[in-house]
């Protein structure tokens, strides 16, 4: 009589253990599903804080107080003016195909398939830089400031 009840007992914890295996297995498939979605493609706070870190940024344009941030160039070449000799708008625009270059990396097997920058000034267009393709996929930043009664407004859309 013993005996039965031993091999019952035991009967139960091996089925217990499967159990604890199999509920393991499936809870580990399901944190490899969840990390691999959030990995996938931009994040929508990832564009607006490259674009707000960006208007930061320390250009290669130098005036009597030193060297300029993308925001002061931006308003620089809007009012036409020039850093020393050279055109604002030519270093802002070389200045902003360098940083998107480097931070959205566009190839055949990235995750970033493509982006766009616009820059108006009172509803026109000042610079438009993009690269890559647009997809059905995308993520935006959006910023806006003014300055003298001029408004600029900056998108960055990046396509996944």
């Amino acid at each position: 009589m013993d005996k039965i009840k031993n091999k019952q007992g035991q009967e139960e914890m091996i089925g217990f253990a499967v159990i604890i295996i199999i509920v393991a297995v499936i809870l580990v498939i399901f944190l490899g599903f969840t990390l691999n979605n959030e990995s996938e493609g931009v994040q929508s706070y990832e564009v607006e804080s490259f674009l707000q870190a960006s208007l930061q940024y320390t250009t290669s344009c130098e005036d009597n107080f030193g060297y300029l941030s993308l925001q002061d160039l931006i308003f620089k070449c809007e009012n036409k003016e020039s850093c020393f000799e050279e055109d604002s708008c030519n270093i802002l625009e070389n200045e902003l195909k360098g940083i998107l270059e480097k931070s959205w990396i566009v190839e055949k097997n990235s995750l970033t398939k493509g982006y766009e920058l616009n820059i108006t000034s009172n509803g026109k267009e000042m610079i438009f830089v993009n690269e890559g393709n647009s997809t059905s996929n995308s993520k935006g930043a959006y910023q806006s400031f003014f300055r003298m009664g001029n408004s600029i407004d900056i998108h960055l859309t990046v396509y996944n």
